[in-house]
């Protein structure tokens, strides 16, 4: 029945992967088909970020560190009441349409005061 119903949606004969993995990827076809797909600026985004991890060699991107986001993810933070936005780029980090160096020195920005940028983002817990 999964597989009859995948290759009436894919037009292809269905992998030989398990029921589990079967049922999602028709679940989220047959989603696609009803309510449309990935809009034209996710897939670009999704290109960006696909291109910018391909052009590193396997010992880059396993000495990245795990705690930097991806570039093109926005983090969200409210302090005060105010919802601050900051963009995560290849080399730094874009709030208020300037660039940083680091979460730290935006959170300093946002606080006045002396912070680790991962903690006052939410990408790492404070110890204690």
């Amino acid at each position: 029945m999964l597989k009859a119903r995948w290759r009436e949606l894919f037009d292809t004969e269905p992998p030989a992967y398990n029921r589990r993995f079967l049922e999602s990827r028709l679940a989220y076809r047959i989603q696609e088909l009803a309510y449309g797909g990935l809009s034209r600026q996710t897939l670009e985004r999704l290109r960006v970020m696909a291109k910018q991890y391909a052009t590193r060699d396997s010992a880059e991107r396993k000495a990245r560190p795990v705690q930097r986001p991806i570039a093109g993810t926005q983090l969200i933070r409210e302090y005060q009441g105010i919802e601050h936005c900051v963009t995560v780029r290849a080399d730094d980090f874009e709030y208020l349409g300037r660039p940083y160096k680091s979460l730290s020195s935006i959170a300093r920005e946002i606080t006045g005061t002396k912070w680790n940028g991962l903690v006052f983002f939410g990408l790492k817990r404070h110890p204690g």
